[in-house]
């Protein structure tokens, strides 16, 4: 006899920009595709987590569409090839997204189950979280919208929490919801936890996909309209799914929580111990992380003396620390934060206001991923700039040329393969090429190994938008700010 066909289609929500864990996590790479928690990023942990294909669907993925490829890298590093990635133009929070997920869901199959997940958490014991996933199946094969409530080991008050009503006869390990609470204080949190009757708001959801369109289309008719609208106009980008700009920005944005969880006489809850964390803050980081006999978690090129209780990273840059406590410390190539662990909650308003004085480290990373690889500036001059680019075994940039620069190439490692007008040549380690203003060039690496070589500009302006593209393999002619 076949297994029954698998109805359980994972969602996985790529949309954050994690600005609390800035300057790590920033809009242009954030903390979803960083590897915080192990030696896998926490968009493939997340992934990994639902691969069983005899359990679950091929999992959807709704991320911004500057994200795209480097998500799709991702997921073939797991081996993940029949993932379907849906590009956001612009975001509208978690309802639209589910909306929009539970629209694909009952397209490929009526009776499908949403298994809708933050890519951007940690489940420390998969087993127990797929155990809670199937005590859910019962309470969603019987019409019910249910979400993960986590059993509190501190009185946080980053987490909103639920209060836990009657068991629900027809699907054991349930709970009808007696109520939702928003983030508490201190003192309402310390009781929520001695009283045993609460639980944390993981933010997963299993839902079966039907019901909560039916949800929708009472309690919030606008998200379910526009949702229907982005998908129907929706247009294939090579491997990609872009939703119709026009319609999907017609969403209200809003959660899932406020737009349907808390006003539906469907909520119910299942208990789930699998060691979650929402990894929201540097402080969530210093929780789960391995800390030393004085209290800290150190990552990267670190040197502690006398330090207490403190968070220390060193990404790019030495951080070197003496006789302090209880501090958040995180240097990356461009950035230092220095914070209190108990103020990194505010990190995100050093970013708003980093914004608003328009510094581009607020939102962007030195190292700029591209579909091909990735390129960084290592010095800006008077008319000149230095770079160091990156290129994919088998990987090429646009054909393109500039209006404003010439460029001189220096093969560092590996081997390039340059086209320079009617030219094509191969360029080995310690060889060189001058690309003069105008000229129509190309870059590839056709060997197996990476291709780093360091590109000198020069010209009256070298900003990344002098770029014609005249081909190009990932399709983005008509985006001539996308560098390369």
């Amino acid at each position: 006899m076949p297994s029954p066909k698998p109805r359980i289609m994972p969602v996985l929500l790529s949309g954050g920009t994690g600005t609390r864990l800035w300057p790590l996590s920033r809009e242009a790479y954030p903390k979803q595709l960083l590897p915080l928690a192990s030696d896998k990023t926490m968009l493939q942990e997340t992934a990994r987590r639902v691969e069983d294909r005899s359990t679950f669907m091929a999992p959807v993925v709704i991320a911004n569409a500057e994200h795209r490829f480097v998500i799709a890298e991702q997921l073939r590093g797991l081996g993940i090839e029949d993932a379907t990635i849906v590009l956001e133009p612009v975001g509208r929070n978690t309802a639209p997204a589910a909306a929009t997920a539970a629209l694909i869901a009952v397209n490929e199959d009526p009776d499908a189950i949403i298994l809708l997940m933050p890519a951007d958490h940690v489940v420390g014991d998969p087993k127990a979280f797929l155990k809670a996933v199937e005590a859910g199946v019962a309470a969603a094969d019987a019409g019910k919208l249910v979400l993960f409530g986590i059993k509190p080991t501190a009185p946080a008050t980053g987490y909103g929490y639920i209060h836990i009503g009657a068991a629900l006869p027809e699907a054991p390990g349930a709970h009808t919801v007696a109520a939702f609470r928003e983030k508490p204080d201190t003192p309402t949190a310390t009781a929520y936890l001695a009283d045993g009757t609460y639980l944390w708001n993981s933010g997963i959801f299993l839902l079966p996909a039907q019901a909560f369109l039916d949800d929708l289309a009472v309690l919030a008719p606008d998200i379910l309209a526009a949702s229907r609208e982005a998908l129907e106009k929706a247009k294939s980008d090579m491997d990609f799914l872009r939703l119709d700009d026009e319609a999907f920005r017609a969403s209200p944005s809003i959660s899932i929580d406020y737009a349907v969880m808390e006003k539906t006489d469907k909520a119910v809850v299942v208990p789930a111990d699998c060691g979650w964390a929402d990894v929201g803050s540097w402080s969530a980081l210093w929780e789960i992380g391995a800390r030393d006999q004085a209290g800290n978690v150190i990552a990267g090129d670190v040197v502690a003396e006398d330090v207490k209780g403190s968070y220390l990273r060193g990404e790019g840059q030495l951080v070197a620390a003496l006789g302090v406590e209880d501090l958040v410390v995180v240097a990356t190539p461009d950035v230092v934060l220095v914070t209190r662990r108990d103020r990194d909650q505010d990190v995100k308003r050093l970013v708003e206001r980093l914004k608003k004085d328009g510094h581009e480290a607020a939102t962007q990373t030195p190292r700029v991923h591209r579909p091909w690889g990735y390129y960084q500036s290592l010095h800006m001059g008077e008319r000149f700039q230095v770079k160091r680019i990156t290129v994919k075994p088998g990987a090429k940039l646009s054909l393109q040329k500039h209006f404003h620069r010439a460029e001189h190439w220096v093969v560092v490692n590996g081997t390039a393969l340059v086209t320079r007008d009617a030219e094509e040549l191969l360029l080995r380690e310690n060889e060189s090429i001058f690309l003069p203003l105008g000229c129509v060039h190309r870059l590839e690496n056709p060997g197996k190994v990476p291709l780093n070589l360091i590109e000198v500009q020069s010209g009256p302006y070298l900003g990344e938008d002098d770029i014609v593209r005249i081909e190009d393999v990932y399709a983005r002619i008509d985006k001539a700010n996308e560098a390369g």
